[in-house]
This record gives C-alpha cells, structure tokens and sequence, in this order.
C-alpha cells in the first residue's frame, strides 16, 4: 500500500474541510424562510430529534435558523474579507513600489488603525454609515487589511531586489510590465491565505457587532441576533438557544481557521518536498 506522505494528507484534509464549508454554505443558503417561520405551539422546546438544537421563544426551530443565519455570516464575512484582502494588495504594492513619503503614510495609516480595537472601530464605522449590513460590511472590511498589506509590502521590497527584475529593467521593461509579470505572480498565494485567514475574523466581528445590536437588523437571521434574543430567556432556564449557536459559530471559525493553516502549508514552497 502507498504511503501518503505529510503534504498529501494536508491536501486531501483540506479538500475535505473545503467540502464540508461549501456544503454548509450550500446548506444554509438553500433553507426557505418558511422553515424558520414562527409558530407559537412549539415554542421554547428544549432539544430533540425533531427539533435538534430546539426552539426559541416564538417556535423557530434554531437548527434550520443557525444554519440560515451561518450563510448570512458566512456571505458577509467573505465579501468583507476579499474586499480586504484586495485593499491589502493595493496599499502593500504602493508602499513597497511609491516614494519613502508614500511608504511612511501607509505605515502611519496602518498604525492609527491597528492602534484601535477592531470591534470599537466596526460598530463605529457601522454606526456612522446607518448600520444594517452596508455599514457592517465597510466596518469589517477597513479594519482587517492592515496585517496583510504589511505582509505584501515586505514580499514586494523582497522581490524587487532579485535579479531578474534587475535584468528586466535593464531591458527596457516598464514598471508596469514588471508588476504585472514578476511581482504579483508571486502575492497570489499570500493573497488567498490571507484571504482564509481573515474570513474567521471577519465572521467574528460579524457576530459580535450584531450581538451588540450596531450590525443587522434584528430580523436577519444571522448567529449574532440569535445570540443576542437568547439572553432574554437564560434566566428563564433556556440554555440551548445561546448555547447551541454559540457552540456552532466557533466550530465553524477553527474550521475556517485550520482551513487557512493548511492552505498556507500547501502554498508554502519550503514544505514542497515534505
């Protein structure tokens, strides 16, 4: 029997968890709204197999809810991430390829934004633009950018200096020409992982803004919400419309998470020979 080695098992789990994402997506998206419509007989049920993760106060049963509401964050976290991850991109390649007047702007924008806390800066951007998902969606996509455009920016400083951008010049290549065909070749795979790796905080911060009611409207369905209706009733003894959700969103977030991980291992040409 063929032994797989190290890289081969990475791939393949990553391909599995890739799966298993999609699926949920797929999933949770596909879910109509009378599913999860409200019916007074069967509410507050505690968990069953009818009813897996139970029903809440108005008979909404949260299994079909969580999943619905796991897409809507799911959607929300990956447009803020890639609109992210391109500005990242952008501001990385003008500090790296710009004057040193451009270069220390970025650097002291990057500082003023890391300097304040991410969900302080969400709801604040959020609250600005009129919250809903607009306000969330700029929020979340300002604010995750800065890690990776400094990551782009040492890579591109990197590859300025190796040779066959030194022979290109010689020969008369533009700067363009040399952007396009030599440096960001090379930011793709630092692109996608950082792309992976910001969706599990842009799903967080998601949440957390929605919990504290400066994100979606109270009747989206999104994991935010619903935590933030279960507080009403933990004092009553409903422990599963908190807990059960709750338990979900941070699977689905070590999933992203390990996802991101492995990409990066596979990605990584030092692990090629593994």
């Amino acid at each position: 029997m063929k032994t797989w080695n190290r890289r081969t098992k990475v791939l393949l789990l990553t391909a599995v968890m890739a799966a298993l994402l999609i699926a949920l997506y797929a999933l949770g998206a596909l879910i109509p709204d009378d599913a999860v419509a409200s019916s007074i007989q069967n509410a507050k049920q505690p968990p069953s197999w009818e009813h897996p993760f139970g029903t809440d106060a108005l008979g909404r049963d949260l299994f079909l809810r969580t999943l619905k509401g796991m897409a809507v964050s799911m959607t929300i976290g990956l447009a803020a991430s890639a609109i992210s991850a391109v500005v990242a991109v952008l501001v990385g390649v003008c500090a790296a390829t710009g004057s040193r007047r451009v270069d220390a702007c970025v650097g002291w924008v990057i500082d003023q934004v890391m300097s304040v806390p991410h969900t302080v800066l969400v709801i604040l951007i959020s609250f600005a633009l009129g919250r809903g998902l607009r306000g969330l969606l700029v929020g979340i996509a300002a604010t995750h950018w800065c890690s990776l455009a400094r990551l782009i920016r040492g890579e591109v400083m990197q590859l300025r200096s190796q040779q066959y951008v030194a022979v290109s010049r010689k020969l008369g290549r533009s700067s363009g020409w040399i952007l396009v065909h030599h440096l960001l070749p090379h930011l793709v795979p630092q692109f996608f992982v950082g792309l992976i790796l910001m969706f599990p905080h842009a799903i967080l911060h998601e949440a957390s803004v929605s919990f504290l009611g400066f994100g979606l409207p109270p009747e989206q369905p999104a994991i935010g919400i619903i935590l933030s209706e279960s507080m009403r009733y933990l004092s009553a003894g409903m422990w599963w419309p908190a807990v059960l959700p709750g338990l979900a969103l941070v699977l689905i977030v070590l999933l992203v998470d390990k996802l991101g991980d492995h990409l990066r291992m596979i990605l990584d040409p030092y692990s090629a020979q593994e």
